[in-house]
């Protein structure tokens, strides 16, 4: 059956119901509130980044505006990325604001995912917004590769960060990106700091968006050949458990803990992506993998009502695509998508 085929038979912008072409449910939306954040990851941006200027951004009343309208057609899960999301100013108004719709029942959850920089400060009013789980990038329990991955983070920090976010009673989950050479005589390892402390770990293989500085055919590491190394280690059993994202996870036998994989390029989870993604400057990206986008600022902007803004997410969901199109192949030196990850969020 052809695409054409699929759009033609599949209804488009119910109101409380969106159905993209290929029948899967939206129910995700991932909202980055920034593109900046105080570390630079080798594997998400360069050194010398040239962020957005701050009048380009979206106020966070209107971030609130906009990710309300998709809550009433009938987003149930709500992840605020970045960038780093705490380093936005005053960004707890915006958990505050969005909590509301948690009291009401129409979102079941309202999440992040940070690098764990500011959870110190931040993790107890988290919680009272009506957080209970958060994802902390840890890619590395080495503090010097950590200073070396993150170049400007540090790894004490981090450590205090996940503390206090236990103390504050947040179920952390812990995310490592999986780099050859740099971290994968360490998986064993971190596998028991997580689960030792009671935090589910997904390792994630790297993804080819913006220019990093760098060769990203040195860093891939296929989580095909890290399942098979870990099996000469601990006994792996596949499990049915889901958190609304694209991690397929195991059991580990020998720690009781789950350990997630999220495989964009060795076995792609696009069949049952339920998730969209929105920018600081209201950009709707249907699938992280493709460039095609949505404005989402100008219907906002344009009425005082929702009515142009439905139209033009209905139009959008109408468009998302099969799948992504990653690649990672010394043959190809550019990246797969030319915006950072930090421009869209994980």
């Amino acid at each position: 059956m052809t695409q054409d085929t699929l759009l033609s038979k599949t209804p488009v912008g119910t109101r409380g119901d969106m159905i993209d072409p290929f029948g899967r449910h939206v129910s995700y939306l991932r909202v980055s509130v920034t593109d900046r954040c105080d570390f630079r990851c080798v594997y998400c941006m360069s050194e010398h980044m040239t962020f957005l200027p701050k009048r380009d951004l979206l106020s966070l009343e209107e971030l609130d505006r906009l990710c309300s309208a998709f809550v009433d057609k009938g987003v149930k899960k709500l992840r605020i990325t970045g960038g780093e999301p705490l380093v936005r100013k005053n960004i707890m108004w915006l958990f505050q604001a969005l909590s509301r719709h948690l009291e009401s029942g129409a979102l079941e959850e309202l999440t992040l995912t940070t690098n764990g920089s500011q959870l110190k400060k931040y993790a107890g009013d988290l919680k009272a917004c009506g957080v209970k789980r958060i994802n902390v990038s840890i890619d590395t329990l080495d503090e010097d590769k950590f200073k070396a991955i993150t170049r400007w983070g540090s790894l004490p920090n981090v450590i205090e960060g996940l503390e206090a976010a236990e103390k504050a009673g947040l179920k952390v989950k812990l995310n490592a990106v999986a780099l050859k050479g740099v971290n994968e005589h360490e998986i064993e390892d971190m596998i028991r700091f997580a689960h030792e402390r009671g935090a589910d770990l997904t390792f994630i293989e790297t993804m080819p968006l913006g220019d990093i500085d760098g060769d990203r055919t040195d860093q891939y590491l296929p989580l095909s050949v890290v399942r098979a190394r870990l099996l000469d280690t601990f006994t792996l059993k596949d499990i049915p458990y889901r958190t609304g994202g694209p991690a397929r996870y195991v059991e580990v036998a020998e720690t009781g803990g789950r350990l997630g994989f999220i495989t964009p390029l060795t076995h792609n989870f696009c069949e049952s992506c339920n998730r969209v993604r929105l920018t600081c400057t209201g950009t709707l990206y249907m699938c992280l993998g493709q460039d095609d986008a949505a404005d989402l600022r100008a219907p906002l902007r344009a009425s005082d009502n929702n009515e142009l803004l439905s139209a033009a997410i209905d139009e959008a969901i109408g468009r998302k695509p099969l799948g992504h199109d990653f690649v990672i192949d010394r043959r190809s030196q550019k990246p797969a998508v030319g915006r950072h990850m930090s421009v869209t969020g994980g």
